[in-house]
């Protein structure tokens, strides 16, 4: 088993979602790779709670795609199952970040899956850039918390 470094500590960012049927597989379970989805809705909330939205930065001509995901699920979700999605951003660099996430089952506590996404910050030709100075400054007051 891999043993990779999820810490969440500092300013965590936490938002709820309620298992839809549609995220769950033949066998009544969340499907693995919804997971992610959910790692995206609790980073954009986490940013949009500190006033900075991925529409702004894609309106200023950014993007900040997934260059790199780990997962570590430790138990299964079902549909209506009600989930807290707890963020973190551990990592800020001026091209580069990381958000570590936990996802726990509201009802009982359970550690459902533990995980990280990595972010490279590129224009929209899918070139390498540098944040901008008050995104950059934002994102690291953030980081800094933890």
């Amino acid at each position: 088993m891999s043993k990779l470094r999820i810490k969440l500590g500092g300013r965590i960012h936490t938002c709820r979602v309620r298992v839809l049927y549609g995220d769950t597989d033949a066998g009544g379970v969340v499907y693995y790779g919804n997971y992610l989805r959910y790692f995206e809705r609790g980073r954009t909330e986490l940013m949009r709670e500190n006033s900075i939205s991925y529409k702004g930065l894609e309106d200023a001509g950014f993007i900040i795609p997934v260059v790199e995901s780990y997962l570590r699920y430790k138990a299964s979700a079902r549909y209506d199952d009600l989930l807290q999605i707890s963020t973190c951003l551990t990592r800020v660099r001026q091209v580069s970040c990381r958000f570590d996430y936990e996802i726990r089952r509201v009802e009982d506590g359970c550690l459902l899956v533990k995980g990280f996404t990595a972010h490279a910050v590129v224009d929209r030709a899918g070139k390498l850039s540098k944040l901008p100075g008050d995104v950059l400054a934002a994102l690291t007051a953030i980081a800094a918390a933890v």
